[in-house]
């Protein structure tokens, strides 16, 4: 399951990079890993503030009866 995760975000992480950086330079690996732990961070930092983007938006929870 970990494995399936680190692939999809090494995946993501690498076209991010593709766009920035040529495939066959040797910094490649380097700023790949860079880029999936910007994405880590991102995701993270998503699911701790999810309650507050939700408010601010206004997207109101109903109460449960």
């Amino acid at each position: 399951m970990f494995g399936w995760l680190v692939r999809i975000v090494m995946s993501l992480a690498a076209v991010i990079t593709g766009w920035f950086v040529v495939n066959d330079s040797p910094s490649f690996g380097i700023v790949q890993m860079a880029v999936s732990l910007l994405l880590i961070v991102l995701f993270v930092a998503i699911m701790v503030f999810w309650p507050w983007i939700m408010s601010r938006f206004g997207y109101k929870r109903e109460p449960e009866n």
